[in-house]
């Protein structure tokens, strides 16, 4: 190993060295003075993602002998998971620092959290793909019992815990079985491995289907489904908006290695899988998310439905599917963070904003707040031009195009079905009339009411303009 073998890692080593000398630093800084903390979380970040920029990757490069791997795809799920968790952090310092919460632990937790997105991304080996899905994980259980005062949180942490440990042991048992079939762990022999297993093809389908169940718990999927609504609704805001929006680009980058990669031998096999799954996401997702008057709780519904339509593009099986559910995965990330910044941006000490009810009568009394969240709900939605729209365009045409017309009509209708729900939090703003809670509006720092303000505008401009980021997507991946 030299120098040259290391390249590649560079942006993952910076971020490894400078959480752990954040970590450090910490432990000196006074908590009258924690925003050098945040500052220096955010400038880690930012610093990552120039090293990511200033010599992107054009071809496969690989290191430590092929267990990373990095890529144009890794490069710009990576980009994505460093921009959508900056902006976590900045949305969680007011929410933070009225709660007592505002310590470094959240921001070393976050960092170690995307190091472990990254190394997931840009996984060339089962073993380093399952080491970034630990870190990850292990990382987002503690951000959710991070207010060790909240019993609501240290249930739902524990629930994230047992059901995350579930899927892990499941997920190892399937790379356990596929290393019995294949007598490898690099996810390129497995591949070619999967070409001509004659006696062990059973062996390394059951191993296929377990990996399956690895990936339909990371993402939300149903049936896999189960913590997401109380870990959403349990864990404080902030964390909620961090591990519903970048995981799920992670989760992406976690079923393309393992299915167009590890099982690409058997895309017939599992592309009936995918199918299925996305139907269970989208009936499950949108109907019991009608029945919710909680906020986060119909955003984590909302997940699972969000779920269904990404796995319609994996189901197509080529290039041309796996480049339209990427760009759904960025699309979710994006209008997830938004969409819990709405929250944010109204709680304050002694009231969280969770009720749909509590963003009623805002459209009278804070237009440009309500326009915002308009535009997010919209875009959640599917209306047209906002970007949500073009995001389910591109997944139901993977979906036609693969000969599964059954699916595609399945997502517009489900499609319709779920607009309901998003429609009903605009009605509230716009039609009913302000809870008796006394004056609820939006506060915090002015650079989160500019960031909400952004992020609410990139529905509409990425809808306008959806084409060169799709067609960054579909070079990506070779299409």
């Amino acid at each position: 190993m030299n120098a040259a073998d290391l390249a590649p890692l560079l942006p993952e080593l910076f971020l490894l060295g400078a959480t752990c000398a954040l970590l450090l630093i910490d432990l000196f800084i006074h908590d009258t003075r924690r925003g050098l903390t945040h500052f220096l979380a955010l400038a880690t970040l930012a610093a990552t993602a120039a090293l990511l920029v200033r010599n992107p990757a054009e071809t496969t490069l690989s290191a430590m002998g092929g267990m990373f791997l990095r890529d144009p795809v890794a490069d710009a799920l990576k980009l994505f998971v460093l921009g959508v968790s900056a902006a976590a952090i900045v949305y969680a310092k007011g929410y933070l620092r009225d709660r007592g919460l505002f310590r470094g632990e959240f921001h070393v937790l976050v960092l170690f959290a995307v190091l472990g997105m990254m190394v997931m991304v840009s996984a060339g080996n089962l073993v380093s793909l399952y080491l970034g899905l630990e870190l990850l994980a292990l990382s987002s259980y503690a951000l959710v019992a991070i207010d060790r005062d909240s019993r609501r949180g240290s249930e739902a942490a524990m629930k994230y815990f047992v059901l995350g440990a579930l899927a892990s042991g499941m997920l190892l048992y399937g790379m356990s079985m596929i290393y019995g079939a294949t007598g490898s762990l690099d996810i390129a022999n497995i591949r070619l491995a999967s070409l001509d297993l004659d006696a062990q093809q059973s062996l390394f389908l059951l191993g296929v289907v377990f990996m399956l169940v690895g990936i339909a718990f990371k993402f939300g999927a149903a049936p896999f489904h189960m913590w997401l609504p109380d870990v959403y609704q349990g864990a404080p805001t902030p964390v909620t908006l961090f591990i519903g929006s970048a995981p799920k680009l992670a989760a992406f980058g976690m079923a393309y290695r393992l299915l167009d990669g590890a099982a690409g031998g058997i895309e017939a096999d599992w592309r009936t899988l995918i199918a299925w799954l996305a139907v269970a996401s989208l009936a499950i997702g949108n109907l019991i998310a009608i029945a919710q008057s909680n906020f986060k709780r119909m955003l984590a519904y909302s997940t699972i439905s969000h779920v269904g339509f990404l796995f319609i593009g994996l189901a197509n099986g080529t290039a041309v599917g796996l480049s339209a559910a990427m760009f759904y995965a960025i699309c979710y990330a994006i209008m997830a963070a938004g969409a819990f910044a709405a929250i944010l941006l109204l709680a304050r000490k002694g009231f969280e904003a969770e009720e749909i009810a509590d963003f009623s009568g805002l459209g009278r009394r804070h237009p440009l707040f309500a326009l915002g969240v308009l535009l997010l709900m919209g875009s959640m939605a599917g209306v047209p031009p906002l970007f949500g729209f073009w995001a389910k365009l591109a997944v139901l045409r993977a979906a036609v195009d693969a000969g599964l017309m059954w699916l595609a009509i399945t997502g517009v209708v489900f499609a319709v079905i779920g607009a309901y729900y998003y429609l009903r939090v605009i009605k509230v703003m716009f039609f009913d009339a302000p809870a008796d809670r006394g004056e609820v509006a939006p506060g915090g720092e002015a650079q989160l009411r500019w960031l909400f303000g952004l992020n609410a505008a990139l529905m509409l401009v990425l809808g306008l303009f959806s084409g060169p980021l799709l067609a960054w997507c579909e070079r990506a991946l070779g299409v």
